[in-house]
């Protein structure tokens, strides 16, 4: 039982997610964050292990495997954030950067307490409210790549975390 309902809400926060995309048919007004080609595969990357690891710690919570849940959340947290972003810090806009900070901020706490709460509900309130972030930020920015200019200090096409 407890299963067939935690897979509910897996499909509604997946269709929400899907549900803040523009339509072809409307005007995109979100803010528009000018990134070269290595910012947007920097940020890109992050968001596509943030958004892994949210479904690793969703399928832990469906087997109530609180151990995995910390093991999949920490890795997202502020251990994720490092000086290789320092070069995004003077292109991006304060509130985006304090919105992706209190994400990563999240999940450390997230990982804290799946280990001492061992609560799966606990747990699933807390990346809900962490995916509403997700949610104001795919609502108000959007990447459009500018023209690759010499910048010193970036040499890497790719970055990992």
């Amino acid at each position: 039982m407890r299963e067939i309902n935690l897979k509910k809400i897996l499909a509604i926060a997946l269709s929400l997610i899907a549900t803040t995309t523009v339509a072809a048919n409307e005007v995109d007004k979100r803010r528009i964050l000018p990134f070269n080609e290595m910012q947007r595969d920097h940020v890109l990357t992050e968001m596509r292990a943030l958004l892994t690891g949210t479904q690793n710690i969703l399928d832990a919570l469906l087997r109530e495997d609180m151990i995995a849940v910390a093991r999949y959340a920490r890795p997202l947290g502020m251990g994720m954030t490092h000086k290789a972003e320092d070069h995004l810090k003077a292109i991006l806009p304060k509130e985006f950067m304090q919105l992706g900070m209190s994400v990563h901020k999240d999940f450390d706490q997230i990982a804290m307490d799946a280990e001492s709460l061992k609560d799966p509900k606990h747990t699933l309130r807390q990346l809900s409210e962490s995916m509403k972030k997700c949610n104001a930020c795919h609502a108000g920015y959007q990447i459009r790549v500018k023209e690759q200019s010499a910048q010193p200090g970036m040499h890497s096409s790719h970055h990992q975390h």
